[in-house]
């Protein structure tokens, strides 16, 4: 097969990875990929954004299958225009990625549905939405509804910290993300991320996982895309499992197929899991990134094959195998994420890091110039190891970061904490 993946993150470094593998994958082209990528794949430097182009180097190239890594393309119909031209796609429709792409619309739906979730109420203007706050206090979740590159949620915990988050999103600095905002019950519990496989009625869970989303240690500083994961995440067994799946996922399948836009692809669950169980934060329409990375890792079945099934409509009958070790992955970042941070530094020391036995290095925002590997984003890196133990991966790869060589990167020293403490 030729499979064409599009997006240039760790998450897509990561299924190139998986997919390079694959005995059914004659062809691997990226776009537009990056340095580490391009060790696995072709990478060619094509605009997302530009779905006519897309298609046409889709027929030029014979690609067979084209697998969306990012949620901006699929909430811009990048599969809609896929399929109509007879290609096939992995991912949602723009339709069923409204779960991704509008908060609003999916708190709807779980209210419809009695999926359980946080209660919540949608504005279009700052006083009646300040008016709420002051009404139920803090801390409480401020949310844009639509797509804001990780900047939309603020958990404000205080009047004035929810007051300048509702400024901020109507003010106009979220762009059309901001139009609407919607105000969320603050969720008591610890959080996890769930994923599961759909193929528009039928899902199979995939494996489960714990972000790190503060920039700097003990879980302090900013929000960011996630400075690290582990999986599996030890706070879901089998029996909370098997709610998510029961209660969560399947509801939501249902739901949107009774709607007409039935969902294919990976849905990703944000979890709240409380004293009554787990509650829905949210969803996100693709892989998470960096929670990929270790999935990929511990994914035993080859991944092709699940991405056609899905895509398909044929996961009644599939399973996959799981390696039992924890993976861990730890991300390195310019100094001055998720602020204002500067590129074109160089990095040193990754062969060596990646020689260390169990230790995969997945590239995010990275450049090749001749033989030197630059940065060239925020999250730079994902330094990802296996063990028997969360501590024995978390042990493996600190190893690897202290192996590179990187003076403008930082990263959190604290991955996997929560995990360690309770094998303690």
């Amino acid at each position: 097969m030729n499979i064409l993946l599009l997006g240039s993150g760790g998450r897509e470094h990561a299924l190139a990875w998986k997919m390079a593998a694959s005995p059914l994958t004659d062809r691997l082209i990226c776009a537009p990929g990056n340095a580490g990528m391009a060790r696995e794949a072709e990478c060619v430097a094509l605009d997302l954004a530009d779905h006519a182009a897309l298609i046409a180097f889709c027929r030029a190239n014979r690609i067979d299958l084209v697998v969306v890594g990012p949620e901006a393309p699929l909430c811009a119909g990048i599969v809609d225009d896929l399929e109509a031209a007879g290609i096939k796609a992995f991912g949602p429709t723009r339709a069923a990625a409204r779960l991704e792409g509008s908060k609003g619309f999916t708190k709807d739906l779980c209210r419809a549905n009695a999926i359980p979730t946080a209660a919540y109420k949608r504005f279009r203007s700052p006083d009646p939405t300040k008016a709420y706050v002051h009404k139920h206090g803090a801390p409480i979740v401020i949310k844009a509804d639509g797509l804001a590159a990780g900047k939309g949620v603020v958990v404000a915990q205080d009047i004035a910290e929810a007051e300048t988050a509702i400024d901020m999103m109507f003010g106009g600095s979220l762009g059309e993300a901001g139009a609407e905002v919607v105000v969320e019950e603050f969720l008591q519990g610890e959080e996890a991320s769930f994923f599961a496989l759909c193929d528009g009625e039928t899902a199979i869970p995939l494996s489960t996982a714990q972000d790190h989303k503060r920039a700097f240690d003990g879980d302090v500083g900013p929000n960011t895309g996630g400075m690290g994961a582990y999986s599996p995440a030890p706070n879901i067994d089998p029996a909370t499992s098997a709610r998510v799946m029961a209660e969560i996922i399947e509801p939501t399948l249902r739901a949107m197929k009774t709607m007409g836009a039935p969902y294919k692809g990976v849905l990703y669950a944000g979890l709240m899991i409380t004293t009554d169980g787990p509650k829905l934060i949210e969803y996100n329409v693709r892989f998470g990134d960096p929670e990929c990375q270790v999935l990929m890792l511990r994914l035993m079945s080859d991944l092709v094959p699940a991405l056609l099934a899905s895509r398909d409509g044929m996961l009644k009958s599939f399973d996959l195998r799981w390696y039992p070790e924890t993976a861990l992955t730890v991300v390195m970042a310019a100094k001055g994420y998720p602020g204002n941070y500067a590129r074109g530094s160089v990095i040193d020391g990754l062969d060596e890091a990646a020689a260390i036995d169990a230790v995969e290095i997945f590239h995010a925002g990275t450049k090749a110039e001749g033989s030197r590997i630059l940065a060239n984003g925020g999250r730079v890196l994902n330094v990802c190891a296996l063990g028997g133990t969360v501590r024995e991966a978390q042990a493996r790869a600190y190893e690897a970061v202290a192996r590179i060589r990187w003076p403008d990167g930082f990263c959190r020293h604290d991955i996997g904490w929560r995990a360690v403490t309770r094998e303690k």
